[in-house]
């Protein structure tokens, strides 16, 4: 990241900040799944990737890194929350057959312009609401940074939306920024505790692998956790 490019990011986080009711007290009732401050986000970066908090323009370094060990060749894959792109690439440029969606439509046309012969399928949708061609269906779905951009009271709700998507047999990978139990620290985003992560797995999902990765290179302390129903 160019000195330019974090400059006009800490700007940008500045003023999304800023317009976020969940960073006021009793601001969850005005916008509770974030949807309109989400829309905000694109709609405020104009053309500017600085200007969205999440996309670095390259994929998550503990995604890469899981990808290196491991072929997704022929795997039906979903990315879940994908922004501009980048982490659904990777998990095609390994193999998988991926759809990929985002809450936001803009944040789709701007992944099929950033990737104009990508084979990915990229399209709006909501977690919460969608499609039913996508319960059991999928070898593999990837989670990055969405829950912890959700209120605690959503999470139990997205965790059986997470689970309803894996085919038997087929996994889900969570990558989340980590905190302790009981350390309080003011969000959005919030941080998960372990004992949130270990409740993703219900409807037939087992924790299979578990990381508590610490911060190095820029990143601050994260989980990354493998599901398996």
């Amino acid at each position: 990241m160019s000195e330019d490019f974090a400059e006009r990011r800490a700007r940008a986080r500045e003023r999304l900040d800023a317009i976020d009711p969940h960073k006021r007290q009793g601001g969850v009732a005005a916008d509770p799944h974030r949807r309109e401050w989400f829309e905000a986000v694109y709609e405020l970066a104009g053309d500017d990737p600085a200007g969205v908090p999440w996309a670095n323009l390259t994929p998550h370094p503990l995604l890469t890194q899981w990808l290196e060990a491991r072929s997704l060749a022929g795997l039906r894959a979903l990315d879940v929350g994908c922004g501009l792109g980048d982490n659904a690439e990777a998990l095609a440029k390994a193999g998988a057959q991926v759809t990929a969606f985002d809450l936001v439509p803009r944040a789709v046309e701007w992944a099929k312009r950033r990737f104009p012969h990508s084979a990915v399928q990229y399209q709006a949708a909501d977690l919460f609401q969608a499609s039913a061609e996508w319960r059991g269906a999928l070898d593999l779905v990837h989670e990055l940074y969405t829950l912890q951009a959700l209120p605690e009271a959503l999470l139990p709700q997205a965790a059986r939306a997470l689970a309803s998507f894996v085919a038997p047999g087929g996994s889900l990978l969570v990558i989340a920024r980590a905190r302790d139990e009981g350390e309080q620290i003011p969000g959005p985003p919030w941080p998960l505790a372990k004992s949130q992560i270990e409740s993703v797995a219900v409807d037939g999902l087992r924790v299979v692998s578990l990381e508590d990765v610490p911060a190095s290179q820029g990143l601050v302390r994260h989980w990354r956790v493998e599901f398996r129903k």
